[in-house]
Protein backbone atom coordinates (compact mmCIF):
# COMPACT_ATOMS: atom_id res chain seq x y z
CA UNK A 1 0.00 0.00 0.00
CA UNK A 2 3.20 2.38 0.77
CA UNK A 3 3.97 2.41 -3.14
CA UNK A 4 2.86 5.32 -5.18
CA UNK A 5 2.04 5.68 -9.08
CA UNK A 6 4.84 6.49 -10.49
CA UNK A 7 6.99 3.85 -9.69
CA UNK A 8 5.08 1.21 -11.04
CA UNK A 9 6.53 -1.61 -13.44
CA UNK A 10 6.65 -0.35 -17.30
CA UNK A 11 5.09 -2.13 -19.71
CA UNK A 12 3.43 -2.94 -23.09
CA UNK A 13 -0.89 -3.34 -23.61
CA UNK A 14 -2.21 -4.68 -26.69
CA UNK A 15 -5.60 -2.80 -27.55
CA UNK A 16 -8.39 -4.40 -29.02
CA UNK A 17 -7.56 -3.48 -32.78
CA UNK A 18 -4.37 -4.94 -32.24
CA UNK A 19 -1.88 -1.88 -31.53
CA UNK A 20 0.25 -1.85 -28.81
CA UNK A 21 1.08 1.52 -26.21
CA UNK A 22 3.09 1.92 -23.18
CA UNK A 23 1.96 1.49 -19.73
CA UNK A 24 2.83 1.91 -16.12
CA UNK A 25 1.23 -1.05 -13.74
CA UNK A 26 0.77 -0.77 -10.20
CA UNK A 27 -0.73 -3.64 -8.53
CA UNK A 28 -2.32 -3.50 -5.15
CA UNK A 29 -4.13 -6.42 -2.75
CA UNK A 30 -7.99 -6.70 -2.61
CA UNK A 31 -9.78 -9.00 -0.09
CA UNK A 32 -12.91 -10.47 -1.04
CA UNK A 33 -15.65 -13.54 -0.45
CA UNK A 34 -13.43 -15.61 -3.34
CA UNK A 35 -10.33 -15.02 -1.96
CA UNK A 36 -7.13 -12.26 -2.61
CA UNK A 37 -7.78 -10.19 -5.80
CA UNK A 38 -5.08 -8.10 -6.92
CA UNK A 39 -6.34 -4.51 -8.52
CA UNK A 40 -4.08 -3.25 -11.48
CA UNK A 41 -3.91 0.72 -12.13
CA UNK A 42 -3.13 0.72 -15.33
CA UNK A 43 -2.32 4.54 -16.87
CA UNK A 44 -1.65 5.22 -20.28
CA UNK A 45 2.47 6.62 -20.67
CA UNK A 46 2.73 7.25 -24.27
CA UNK A 47 2.80 10.99 -23.98
CA UNK A 48 5.56 11.22 -21.46
CA UNK A 49 7.36 8.55 -23.65
CA UNK A 50 7.27 10.37 -26.55
CA UNK A 51 8.75 13.51 -24.33
CA UNK A 52 11.07 11.92 -22.81
CA UNK A 53 12.31 10.35 -26.36
CA UNK A 54 12.01 13.48 -27.85
CA UNK A 55 14.43 14.90 -24.62
CA UNK A 56 16.49 12.71 -25.03
CA UNK A 57 17.19 13.28 -28.55
CA UNK A 58 17.70 17.10 -28.12
CA UNK A 59 19.78 15.96 -25.07
CA UNK A 60 21.45 13.63 -27.50
CA UNK A 61 21.77 16.56 -29.93
CA UNK A 62 22.96 19.04 -27.41
CA UNK A 63 25.87 17.45 -26.06
CA UNK A 64 27.11 17.14 -29.37
CA UNK A 65 26.86 20.50 -30.11
CA UNK A 66 28.79 21.11 -26.50
CA UNK A 67 31.65 18.41 -27.78
CA UNK A 68 32.22 20.38 -31.09
CA UNK A 69 32.78 23.68 -29.53
CA UNK A 70 35.96 24.84 -29.24
CA UNK A 71 35.77 26.65 -26.18
CA UNK A 72 34.87 25.35 -22.43
CA UNK A 73 31.08 24.65 -21.95
CA UNK A 74 29.43 24.32 -18.84
CA UNK A 75 25.54 24.15 -18.32
CA UNK A 76 24.18 25.71 -15.09
CA UNK A 77 20.77 25.52 -13.62
CA UNK A 78 19.05 28.39 -11.46
CA UNK A 79 20.84 27.04 -8.34
CA UNK A 80 24.02 27.73 -9.87
CA UNK A 81 24.96 23.67 -9.91
CA UNK A 82 26.73 22.12 -13.33
CA UNK A 83 24.20 19.73 -15.21
CA UNK A 84 26.66 19.26 -18.58
CA UNK A 85 29.86 20.33 -19.30
CA UNK A 86 32.37 19.23 -22.03
CA UNK A 87 35.84 17.78 -22.49
CA UNK A 88 37.11 21.08 -23.19
CA UNK A 89 35.93 22.07 -19.48
CA UNK A 90 37.77 19.22 -18.45
CA UNK A 91 40.91 19.64 -20.26
CA UNK A 92 40.79 23.74 -19.32
CA UNK A 93 39.75 23.25 -15.33
CA UNK A 94 41.71 19.58 -14.89
CA UNK A 95 38.62 17.73 -13.37
CA UNK A 96 37.01 14.81 -14.79
CA UNK A 97 33.20 15.22 -15.83
CA UNK A 98 31.92 13.28 -12.97
CA UNK A 99 33.87 15.25 -10.52
CA UNK A 100 31.75 18.43 -11.72
CA UNK A 101 28.44 17.18 -12.62
CA UNK A 102 26.40 17.88 -9.32
CA UNK A 103 29.05 20.44 -8.07
CA UNK A 104 28.28 24.17 -7.52
CA UNK A 105 29.70 26.33 -10.60
CA UNK A 106 31.11 28.59 -7.87
CA UNK A 107 34.34 25.97 -7.38
CA UNK A 108 35.37 26.88 -10.67
CA UNK A 109 34.45 30.01 -11.13
CA UNK A 110 34.58 31.61 -7.47
CA UNK A 111 33.49 35.11 -8.09
CA UNK A 112 31.48 37.13 -10.73
CA UNK A 113 29.20 34.21 -12.21
CA UNK A 114 26.68 34.22 -9.58
CA UNK A 115 26.00 38.06 -9.78
CA UNK A 116 26.26 37.26 -13.64
CA UNK A 117 23.65 34.79 -13.81
CA UNK A 118 21.47 36.67 -11.90
CA UNK A 119 21.40 39.41 -14.22
CA UNK A 120 21.32 37.46 -17.31
CA UNK A 121 18.11 35.65 -16.00
CA UNK A 122 16.82 39.40 -16.36
CA UNK A 123 17.65 39.43 -20.01
CA UNK A 124 15.47 38.24 -22.55
CA UNK A 125 16.28 35.74 -24.77
CA UNK A 126 16.85 37.40 -27.98
CA UNK A 127 19.54 39.86 -26.05
CA UNK A 128 21.36 37.29 -24.86
CA UNK A 129 21.27 35.14 -28.16
CA UNK A 130 22.20 38.53 -29.75
CA UNK A 131 25.32 38.75 -27.81
CA UNK A 132 28.93 37.80 -29.73
CA UNK A 133 31.39 35.91 -28.47
CA UNK A 134 34.30 38.72 -27.65
CA UNK A 135 32.26 41.00 -25.58
CA UNK A 136 31.80 38.66 -22.82
CA UNK A 137 32.66 39.63 -18.85
CA UNK A 138 36.26 38.71 -17.71
CA UNK A 139 36.72 36.86 -14.93
CA UNK A 140 38.85 34.42 -13.11
CA UNK A 141 38.96 30.89 -12.88
CA UNK A 142 40.27 28.06 -10.97
CA UNK A 143 41.55 25.00 -11.79
CA UNK A 144 41.78 21.80 -9.66
CA UNK A 145 44.99 22.38 -8.92
CA UNK A 146 43.92 25.46 -7.58
CA UNK A 147 46.01 27.85 -10.11
CA UNK A 148 44.28 30.67 -11.24
CA UNK A 149 43.19 32.19 -14.89
CA UNK A 150 41.69 34.90 -16.88
CA UNK A 151 38.78 34.01 -18.73
CA UNK A 152 35.66 35.43 -21.22
CA UNK A 153 32.22 34.33 -20.10
CA UNK A 154 29.51 34.50 -22.10
CA UNK A 155 26.05 32.96 -21.36
CA UNK A 156 22.92 31.91 -23.46
CA UNK A 157 19.87 30.33 -22.42
CA UNK A 158 18.50 27.23 -22.64
CA UNK A 159 15.27 25.94 -22.19
CA UNK A 160 15.20 21.89 -20.90
CA UNK A 161 11.93 20.24 -18.96
CA UNK A 162 13.95 21.00 -15.70
CA UNK A 163 13.24 24.59 -16.34
CA UNK A 164 15.43 27.19 -17.78
CA UNK A 165 19.19 26.55 -18.16
CA UNK A 166 22.05 28.94 -19.06
CA UNK A 167 24.81 27.75 -20.80
CA UNK A 168 28.19 29.35 -20.69
CA UNK A 169 30.92 29.53 -22.40
CA UNK A 170 34.05 30.00 -21.03
CA UNK A 171 37.22 30.62 -22.99
CA UNK A 172 40.97 31.18 -21.76
CA UNK A 173 42.42 34.21 -22.34
CA UNK A 174 45.66 33.80 -20.85
CA UNK A 175 47.28 34.14 -24.30
CA UNK A 176 45.22 37.43 -25.02
CA UNK A 177 45.73 39.24 -21.75
CA UNK A 178 49.56 38.45 -22.10
CA UNK A 179 49.91 39.68 -25.52
CA UNK A 180 48.03 42.82 -24.43
CA UNK A 181 50.54 42.97 -21.85
CA UNK A 182 53.10 42.77 -23.97
CA UNK A 183 51.89 45.50 -26.30
CA UNK A 184 51.33 47.76 -23.80
CA UNK A 185 54.88 47.10 -22.41
CA UNK A 186 56.30 47.71 -25.69
CA UNK A 187 53.96 51.11 -26.46
CA UNK A 188 55.22 52.62 -23.42
CA UNK A 189 58.69 51.57 -24.41
CA UNK A 190 58.50 53.21 -27.79
CA UNK A 191 56.65 56.26 -26.35
CA UNK A 192 59.36 56.21 -23.97
CA UNK A 193 62.44 55.61 -26.56
CA UNK A 194 60.68 58.62 -28.98
CA UNK A 195 60.64 61.20 -26.07
CA UNK A 196 64.31 60.18 -25.16
CA UNK A 197 64.82 60.87 -29.22
CA UNK A 198 63.44 63.95 -29.43
CA UNK A 199 64.40 65.05 -26.06
CA UNK A 200 68.38 64.29 -26.95
CA UNK A 201 67.53 65.88 -30.97
CA UNK A 202 66.65 69.02 -29.02
CA UNK A 203 69.77 69.34 -26.78
CA UNK A 204 72.12 68.06 -29.17
CA UNK A 205 70.82 70.57 -32.05
CA UNK A 206 70.72 73.55 -29.32
CA UNK A 207 73.94 72.88 -27.72
CA UNK A 208 75.85 72.38 -30.82
CA UNK A 209 74.79 75.59 -31.94
CA UNK A 210 76.98 78.03 -30.13
CA UNK A 211 79.71 76.62 -30.82
CA UNK A 212 79.19 76.06 -34.33
CA UNK A 213 78.08 79.59 -34.60
CA UNK A 214 81.47 80.72 -33.32
CA UNK A 215 83.35 78.27 -35.91
CA UNK A 216 81.30 79.77 -38.65
CA UNK A 217 81.49 82.78 -37.78
CA UNK A 218 85.96 82.66 -37.33
CA UNK A 219 85.68 80.89 -40.48
CA UNK A 220 83.88 83.38 -42.85
CA UNK A 221 85.52 86.05 -40.76
CA UNK A 222 89.13 84.13 -42.53
CA UNK A 223 87.82 84.00 -45.58
CA UNK A 224 87.11 87.72 -45.83
CA UNK A 225 90.63 89.24 -44.19
CA UNK A 226 92.71 86.75 -45.61
CA UNK A 227 91.42 85.68 -49.04
CA UNK A 228 94.14 86.40 -51.67
CA UNK A 229 96.75 86.60 -49.15
CA UNK A 230 97.68 83.42 -48.73
CA UNK A 231 98.31 80.60 -51.40
CA UNK A 232 95.42 78.85 -53.93
CA UNK A 233 95.40 76.08 -51.35
CA UNK A 234 94.81 78.14 -48.12
CA UNK A 235 91.92 79.55 -49.83
CA UNK A 236 90.30 76.53 -51.07
CA UNK A 237 90.67 75.19 -47.15
CA UNK A 238 89.05 78.09 -45.60
CA UNK A 239 86.41 78.25 -48.82
CA UNK A 240 85.84 74.39 -47.50
CA UNK A 241 85.94 74.99 -44.03
CA UNK A 242 83.22 77.73 -44.45
CA UNK A 243 81.11 75.91 -46.64
CA UNK A 244 81.32 72.75 -44.44
CA UNK A 245 80.50 74.81 -41.24
CA UNK A 246 77.56 76.39 -43.17
CA UNK A 247 75.88 72.79 -44.37
CA UNK A 248 76.40 71.90 -40.67
CA UNK A 249 74.52 74.95 -39.18
CA UNK A 250 71.36 74.39 -41.80
CA UNK A 251 71.27 70.67 -40.69
CA UNK A 252 71.16 71.11 -36.91
CA UNK A 253 68.53 73.64 -37.43
CA UNK A 254 66.43 71.29 -39.71
CA UNK A 255 67.16 68.79 -37.07
CA UNK A 256 65.64 70.94 -34.55
CA UNK A 257 62.94 71.63 -36.68
CA UNK A 258 62.22 67.91 -36.73
CA UNK A 259 62.50 67.56 -32.95
CA UNK A 260 60.05 69.92 -32.59
CA UNK A 261 57.46 68.81 -34.67
CA UNK A 262 55.68 66.85 -31.72
CA UNK A 263 57.14 68.65 -28.64
CA UNK A 264 56.58 72.35 -30.00
CA UNK A 265 53.63 72.06 -31.48
CA UNK A 266 50.00 73.90 -30.21
CA UNK A 267 46.88 72.81 -30.56
CA UNK A 268 45.09 72.19 -34.12
CA UNK A 269 42.51 75.12 -34.39
CA UNK A 270 40.76 76.14 -36.92
CA UNK A 271 43.31 77.64 -40.12
CA UNK A 272 42.64 79.47 -43.20
CA UNK A 273 45.20 76.57 -45.60
CA UNK A 274 44.93 79.82 -48.12
CA UNK A 275 46.37 82.56 -45.47
CA UNK A 276 49.12 79.50 -44.30
CA UNK A 277 50.20 78.84 -47.92
CA UNK A 278 50.47 83.27 -48.79
CA UNK A 279 52.38 83.31 -45.90
CA UNK A 280 55.18 80.16 -47.04
CA UNK A 281 55.17 81.93 -50.19
CA UNK A 282 56.47 85.55 -48.66
CA UNK A 283 58.80 83.40 -46.95
CA UNK A 284 60.29 81.89 -50.08
CA UNK A 285 59.89 85.25 -52.01
CA UNK A 286 63.60 85.44 -52.43
CA UNK A 287 63.39 81.95 -54.11
CA UNK A 288 60.62 82.85 -56.31
CA UNK A 289 62.80 86.09 -57.38
CA UNK A 290 65.56 84.13 -58.28
CA UNK A 291 64.19 81.30 -60.01
CA UNK A 292 61.21 83.21 -61.93
CA UNK A 293 58.42 80.41 -60.38
CA UNK A 294 54.90 80.86 -61.40
CA UNK A 295 53.04 79.92 -58.10
CA UNK A 296 49.21 79.54 -58.33
CA UNK A 297 46.58 78.32 -56.16
CA UNK A 298 42.54 77.46 -56.25
CA UNK A 299 40.69 78.23 -53.49
CA UNK A 300 41.98 76.99 -50.38
CA UNK A 301 39.66 75.84 -47.73
CA UNK A 302 39.36 76.37 -43.84
CA UNK A 303 41.36 72.82 -42.25
CA UNK A 304 42.04 71.66 -38.45
CA UNK A 305 46.02 72.67 -38.16
CA UNK A 306 49.02 74.15 -36.19
CA UNK A 307 49.44 77.09 -38.46
CA UNK A 308 53.18 77.96 -38.07
CA UNK A 309 53.53 74.24 -39.32
CA UNK A 310 51.17 74.15 -41.90
CA UNK A 311 53.19 77.03 -43.26
CA UNK A 312 56.57 75.29 -42.85
CA UNK A 313 54.59 72.24 -44.57
CA UNK A 314 53.83 74.16 -47.72
CA UNK A 315 56.76 76.04 -47.38
CA UNK A 316 59.21 73.07 -47.58
CA UNK A 317 57.13 71.09 -50.24
CA UNK A 318 56.84 74.61 -52.67
CA UNK A 319 60.43 75.44 -52.04
CA UNK A 320 61.55 71.65 -53.28
CA UNK A 321 59.17 72.00 -56.24
CA UNK A 322 60.88 75.53 -57.12
CA UNK A 323 64.35 73.89 -56.69
CA UNK A 324 64.16 70.50 -58.21
CA UNK A 325 63.83 71.97 -61.88
CA UNK A 326 66.66 70.95 -64.92
CA UNK A 327 65.80 74.50 -66.62
CA UNK A 328 62.85 76.61 -67.85
CA UNK A 329 60.55 78.51 -65.46
CA UNK A 330 59.27 76.81 -62.50
CA UNK A 331 55.68 76.17 -62.51
CA UNK A 332 53.70 75.00 -59.03
CA UNK A 333 49.76 74.44 -58.76
CA UNK A 334 48.25 73.89 -55.28
CA UNK A 335 44.97 72.71 -54.94
CA UNK A 336 42.37 70.63 -52.30
CA UNK A 337 39.29 68.75 -52.73
CA UNK A 338 37.60 66.60 -50.35
CA UNK A 339 38.14 62.99 -50.02
CA UNK A 340 34.10 62.16 -49.55
CA UNK A 341 34.22 62.15 -45.90
CA UNK A 342 35.59 64.75 -43.12
CA UNK A 343 38.83 65.44 -44.75
CA UNK A 344 40.58 67.77 -47.57
CA UNK A 345 43.05 66.05 -49.69
CA UNK A 346 45.83 68.88 -50.77
CA UNK A 347 47.74 68.82 -54.10
CA UNK A 348 51.10 70.20 -54.55
CA UNK A 349 52.00 69.57 -58.49
CA UNK A 350 54.96 70.82 -60.40
CA UNK A 351 56.68 70.75 -63.71
CA UNK A 352 60.09 69.67 -61.86
CA UNK A 353 62.60 66.92 -62.49
CA UNK A 354 60.41 63.87 -61.54
CA UNK A 355 60.84 60.95 -59.20
CA UNK A 356 61.31 57.77 -60.40
CA UNK A 357 58.92 55.45 -58.49
CA UNK A 358 61.33 53.04 -56.65
CA UNK A 359 62.41 56.37 -54.24
CA UNK A 360 58.43 57.41 -53.30
CA UNK A 361 59.08 56.14 -50.10
CA UNK A 362 62.63 56.91 -49.68
CA UNK A 363 61.98 60.13 -50.38
CA UNK A 364 60.30 61.04 -46.81
CA UNK A 365 62.78 59.08 -44.54
CA UNK A 366 65.65 61.25 -42.83
CA UNK A 367 68.70 62.21 -44.79
CA UNK A 368 67.69 60.91 -47.78
CA UNK A 369 68.76 62.93 -51.12
CA UNK A 370 68.22 61.68 -54.79
CA UNK A 371 70.69 64.16 -55.93
CA UNK A 372 74.27 65.28 -55.57
CA UNK A 373 75.42 68.07 -53.38
CA UNK A 374 76.99 69.82 -55.74
CA UNK A 375 74.42 69.65 -57.46
CA UNK A 376 71.19 70.73 -54.92
CA UNK A 377 71.97 72.33 -51.49
CA UNK A 378 70.18 70.92 -48.97
CA UNK A 379 70.11 68.09 -45.88
CA UNK A 380 67.59 65.63 -46.19
CA UNK A 381 65.19 66.27 -43.82
CA UNK A 382 62.55 68.41 -45.32
CA UNK A 383 60.30 65.70 -46.77
CA UNK A 384 60.56 64.06 -43.24
CA UNK A 385 59.33 67.06 -41.53
CA UNK A 386 57.10 67.38 -43.80
CA UNK A 387 55.82 63.64 -43.24
CA UNK A 388 55.93 63.86 -39.96
CA UNK A 389 53.72 67.19 -39.26
CA UNK A 390 51.06 65.84 -41.96
CA UNK A 391 51.06 62.28 -39.08
CA UNK A 392 50.77 65.00 -36.47
CA UNK A 393 47.53 66.18 -38.01
CA UNK A 394 46.24 62.54 -38.33
CA UNK A 395 46.82 62.31 -41.93
CA UNK A 396 49.93 60.56 -44.47
CA UNK A 397 51.37 62.07 -47.49
CA UNK A 398 52.35 60.69 -50.70
CA UNK A 399 53.99 61.72 -54.04
CA UNK A 400 52.89 61.08 -57.58
CA UNK A 401 55.38 61.42 -59.98
CA UNK A 402 57.57 59.88 -63.65
CA UNK A 403 60.92 61.24 -64.23
CA UNK A 404 60.90 64.49 -66.37
CA UNK A 405 57.21 64.83 -66.18
CA UNK A 406 56.78 66.56 -62.42
CA UNK A 407 55.68 65.50 -59.41
CA UNK A 408 52.64 66.07 -57.35
CA UNK A 409 52.41 65.29 -53.64
CA UNK A 410 49.43 64.82 -51.93
CA UNK A 411 48.59 65.03 -48.04
CA UNK A 412 44.99 65.29 -46.00
CA UNK A 413 43.79 67.40 -43.53
CA UNK A 414 40.94 67.35 -41.38
CA UNK A 415 38.33 70.25 -42.56
CA UNK A 416 36.38 72.38 -39.94
CA UNK A 417 32.68 74.17 -40.57
CA UNK A 418 34.71 77.54 -41.57
CA UNK A 419 34.64 78.54 -44.68
CA UNK A 420 37.86 79.66 -46.55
Amino acid sequence: MAQQIGTGIELIARRKDGSEFPIEIMLSPLESAEGILVTAAIRDISVRRAAEKHLGQMEGRYRGLLEAAPDAMVVVNQGGEIVLLNVQAEKQFGYRRDELVGQKVKNIIPEGFAERLIADALRSVEDALAQQIGTGIELIARRKNGSEFPIELMLSPLESAEGILVTAAVRDITARKQAEAYLLNKVEELNRSNEELGQFAYVVSHDLQEPLRMVASYTQLLSRRYKGQLDSDADEFISFAVDGASRMQRLIQNLLAYSRVGTKGKDLLDTSSEEALQQALINLRGAIKDSGALVTHDPLPAVLADEMQLIQLFQNLVGNAIKYQSSGVPRVHVSASKNGGKKWIFSVQDNGLGIDSQYFEKIFGMFQRLHKREEFAGTGIGLAICKKIVERHGGSISVQSRPGHGSTFRFALAGTERKP
